[in-house]
């Protein structure tokens, strides 16, 4: 069944999803999550919080949360497996074609909120679409990526995380990553604040091409590259020493996280049109955040230094 093609509506050619498929996109999808909860945890020394949830139009999800650890003031780590009727209009914007298709969406989510400014946020997506109208054949798509927020620039540290993300690219061709980190630099901008969010990484949506079998082993290749991405720049930053200046700066730049996250984020989005758990779709908030009028950094200050060096588009390889 897996290499049957079907006519995507006009828009391509794709190949049908065997149920086996879709379960090993599942088991892998719920062995990621366990695994990097697994490790942040022994990271932070304290255990994640389970919550496993059902949701009334179909599926439901697993979500793993630690607060107020001794590494992490908030770590949201989510899975989810749902179906519905109609597919929201956040998953449609893009194909007006599946507008009014059933659906089933599932995937991992994280965001991790460290203590300490100096060790920035992560957040690592990685999903899978399968979309059916009646009358013709099934859709299917792969989506994620992750992206790195700092509220204290450090270049090593950004250049190791490019370089993760491009290793995790490179056995699928030399132009993923300067496509994937484009089209990240493209996503997580604030068209309001006329800035990016951060200093990107990978972003990927609508793969179906050249198979199941490549996507798909594509998106696991993202998925286990996330914590080497990560870990070495946690652990190099949870332990400077900090004070109340450099708190009150990270939850002001938090602030620019929780715009993005309710205005343009498109799972945050799914979520919310889709009729999601809501602490599981606002755990990748902040606990503490801050915004100030018209507030400027003081010239030469480290915190200007992240706006002229860092929060601009940057080839960090």
């Amino acid at each position: 069944m897996a290499g049957k093609t079907y006519d995507r509506a006009g828009e391509g050619v794709g190949n049908l999803v065997a149920p086996v498929e879709r379960q090993a996109v599942r088991q892998f999808f719920l062995d990621l999550q366990e695994t990097i909860v697994g490790r942040l945890a022994a990271l932070d020394g304290t255990g994640f919080r389970r919550d496993e949830w059902g949701r009334a139009e179909g599926g439901g999800g697993i979500t793993r949360v630690l607060e107020e650890g001794g590494v992490f003031e908030r770590a949201g780590v989510n899975f989810s497996h749902v179906c519905g009727a109609n597919l929201p209009q956040s998953a449609t914007a893009a194909r007006p074609q599946l507008a009014g298709c059933s659906f089933e969406a599932m995937g991992v989510s994280l965001v991790l909120h460290p203590r300490n400014p100096h060790a920035p946020t992560v957040h690592l997506n990685v999903r899978f679409f399968l979309a059916e109208k009646r009358g013709a054949g099934p859709v299917w798509w792969f989506g994620g990526g992750m992206d790195l927020t700092p509220c204290y620039g450090y270049a090593e540290d950004a250049r190791h995380f490019h370089r993760i993300c491009r290793d995790a690219l490179a056995p699928f061709g030399a132009d993923r990553y300067p496509r994937y980190k484009k089209w990240c630099d493209e996503y997580f901008h604030l068209k309001h604040r006329g800035e990016p969010r951060g200093i990107g990484g990978i972003f990927f949506d609508d793969l179906d091409q050249p198979d199941f079998v490549t996507c798909f082993a594509l998106v696991k290749s993202v998925g286990g590259h996330f914590l080497p991405a990560y870990l070495p720049i946690l652990e190099r930053r949870k332990g400077l020493p900090y004070g109340e200046r450099e708190r009150a700066f990270q939850a002001y730049r938090r602030g620019r996280y929780v715009e993005f996250n309710l205005v343009y984020d498109r799972g945050t989005l799914f979520g919310l049109q889709s009729g999601g758990r809501i602490e599981s779709i606002l755990v990748s908030l902040p606990p503490q955040v801050a915004w100030r009028y018209d507030w400027r950094p003081e010239p030469g200050s480290p915190e200007q230094e992240l706006y002229t060096d860092f929060l601009v588009p940057k080839d960090w390889l």
